[in-house]
């Protein structure tokens, strides 16, 4: 798999992109909420061919980029300190931050409780927040899974192999394998949000693509998908 980054020109704007070259069958273009734009074509596909796809969709990708603009400015970078909000399933919880005999993290009464044994910084606090946030997603991830997966064990589809890590740009993938990838951060977001994403990706095990026939059976096992999406972009934009 290869990647180079590209632009093409619409009106008086420049429309800056990646393009990768995978194995799929058909070309892809994904609008992330940080703006940025990637390109995922088959292997062989001319560059003419992507910048002629790339400009027929350039009006969709300039809505795309102006949705997630409304949501700025962003959340100011982390600090980890004392007072600070940070997300578990949806909802705010400020931390407090304090000296213990052993590390851990606690959820009590609308605060993350940090105790650290030893010196307090930032990067510990970060460390065992982190800990805590991917032993949480573990337990939560599997519940969704499960949860989900209901819709999808009588369609004769193989069920595939639950994996957790911290991803850039996903919320979550499905490998050719049966791999279907969560992203940790995930957790950060409402159960129906984190359901919408597993069922996404479970839909993937019959539908490759973004096509027509995908989009039908998200419909047919989420009516709501579409709201509970939106619900996701607003929450950890």
């Amino acid at each position: 798999m290869s990647l180079i980054q590209y632009s093409v020109i619409y009106g008086k704007e420049n429309i800056s992109y990646k393009l990768i070259y995978t194995r799929r069958k058909t070309l892809q273009i994904a609008v992330y909420p940080d703006k940025t734009i990637t390109v995922r074509a088959p292997v062989g596909t001319t560059l003419a061919e992507v910048e002629q796809r790339v400009l027929k969709r350039a009006a969709w990708i300039k809505k795309q980029i102006d949705y997630f603009e409304q949501f700025e400015p962003r959340t100011p970078p982390r600090r980890y300190v004392g007072g600070e909000t940070h997300l578990y399933l949806g909802r705010s919880y400020r931390l407090k931050i304090c000296p213990c005999d052993i590390d851990q993290v606690k959820l009590i009464h609308g605060y993350f409780h940090v105790c650290i044994k030893g010196e307090i910084t930032e990067v510990r606090v970060k460390e065992l927040l982190d800990r805590w946030y991917a032993e949480k997603a573990a337990d939560r991830f599997e519940e969704s899974f499960e949860r989900c997966w209901i819709n999808f064990e009588k369609t004769g589809v193989k069920k595939p192999r639950l994996k957790i890590k911290m991803m850039k740009k996903r919320w979550g993938s499905l490998s050719p394998k049966g791999v279907m990838t969560l992203n940790t951060d995930l957790i950060r977001a409402p159960r129906e949000c984190i359901d919408y994403v597993v069922t996404h990706e479970l839909c993937h095990l019959k539908h490759h693509n973004h096509g027509p026939n995908f989009y039908r059976q998200l419909d047919k096992v989420m009516p709501d998908w579409k709201k509970r999406k939106a619900k996701l972009e607003m929450a950890l934009i």
